[in-house]
């Protein structure tokens, strides 16, 4: 196995896209979005039909992404909600574990190790994954009530006075470490894949990694998200630029009255209403323009083949229509979950140069050339390719 060499640097970071852009790793985070969003969309429906909508209007208004957000709700409507948004969110940290795994393996000059073997590891870490943000939470709560417990000791005729003259400096520290805390608790929710995918550290080892890096790497962590976040933005736009004119390339052709016509465009239009409903499609268009504005890109490449999407009531479609018409949504939705996947690989593979860069600047430990726990396993299925290859 030949290692890849890096740089150690920021100019490994624009490496991200060329990295992420991998069969392996998207289709990894295709399958875990794919449990994230079942259990979503479920919580999501039962939260909308606890307000009185049908299931039809919930479909009709916003296709395959219901959101509660705009309703007037009940409180067990919003816990539900909400309860199906943290089982994504918990997937999507447990999947993006698995693709810095991949990617680890591959800077070793692994080609072999396959999203199974990622699966693996994260189920055998998926503790580390949940415990680290909540146990930086827990501290954050922790110092604001021993702060609350000092403030009402400080009640107290004359010992209330004199405690908070003498104690201040403590309160203040406190205080620092707090808000810095705070910092380091959204740090942990970018970085925890990447310091157990890479590292293996479990809940305590990742809490004193994450503080680590937050405290002696502030300006790169910065800096270099900035570029990061500039590249995903770019890497999408491109991908999804590819795959939206490559349907309408198809509708274009097939749309056309010389082969299916109306035929294709009530299936097809109706497929990409459910997929791409209106009020999801005008929202990510505003925002996706404001952000391209934002790094001077206006509102992106020029579409080449648009396409229509136009609702159309499946009681106004045939069976079989109606049955196309579910087919072909499914494959949109999993066309759209692609684009969403490669934006969440460039994520993690970003995040593991970030983590790789700062460990060897920082302790001057290059995590290519450190042994882990899969390093047996993988000689061995090394040996058995090598032998299979030879005795055919």
């Amino acid at each position: 196995m030949i290692p890849l060499k890096l740089n150690y640097n920021y100019t490994d970071i624009f490496r991200a896209p060329r990295f992420a852009l991998s069969g392996k790793k998207i289709l990894f985070l295709i399958k875990s979005n794919l449990l994230g969003y079942i259990a979503y969309f479920i919580f999501s429906l039962i939260s909308l039909l606890s307000t009185g909508m049908s299931t039809k209007e919930i479909i009709s208004k916003y296709g395959l992404y219901p959101c509660l957000f705009g309703h007037q709700a009940e409180w067990f409507s919003w816990l539900v909600y909400f309860f199906g948004i943290s089982i994504w969110f918990f997937v999507l940290m447990l999947s993006l574990t698995g693709v810095c795994r991949i990617f680890l393996k591959q800077l070793k000059g692994n080609d072999f190790f396959s999203g199974k073997d990622a699966s693996k590891f994260v189920f055998k870490h998926r503790h580390a994954l949940v415990l680290t943000p909540i146990t930086i939470f827990l501290i954050i709560i922790f110092f604001l009530i021993l702060a609350s417990i000092f403030a009402l000791i400080g009640k107290i005729p004359v010992i209330g006075n004199l405690t908070l003259s003498i104690l201040y400096i403590l309160y203040f520290l406190g205080s620092v470490f707090t808000i810095l805390s705070t910092f380091v608790l959204f740090t942990s929710l970018i970085f925890t894949p990447s310091i157990v995918g890479l590292y293996e550290e479990d809940t305590m080892g990742s809490v004193f990694q994450t503080y680590s890096i937050t405290f002696s790497q502030t300006s790169r962590i910065i800096f270099y998200n900035v570029i990061l976040a500039a590249l995903i933005v770019i890497g999408i736009e491109i991908y999804s630029w590819i795959c939206l004119n490559s349907i309408g390339l198809i509708s274009y052709i097939f749309g056309h009255k010389f082969f299916m016509a109306d035929q294709f465009s009530v299936v097809n239009n109706h497929s990409l209403s459910v997929v791409f409903p209106s009020v999801i499609t005008d929202a990510i268009v505003y925002y996706k323009n404001f952000i391209l504005e934002k790094i001077n890109l206006r509102s992106g490449i020029p579409i080449l083949f648009s396409t229509s999407t136009n609702f159309t009531d499946l009681t106004d479609l045939s069976f079989i229509q109606t049955i196309s018409s579910i087919l072909l949504s499914v494959v949109y939705f999993i066309i759209t979950l692609s684009i969403f996947s490669y934006g969440l690989a460039m994520l993690a593979v970003g995040q593991s140069l970030m983590f790789v860069t700062f460990k060897k600047l920082s302790d001057d430990d290059d995590l290519i050339f450190r042994p882990d726990e899969d390093d047996d396993t993988d000689d061995l299925k090394l040996q058995n390719i090598f032998e299979s290859s030879s005795g055919t």
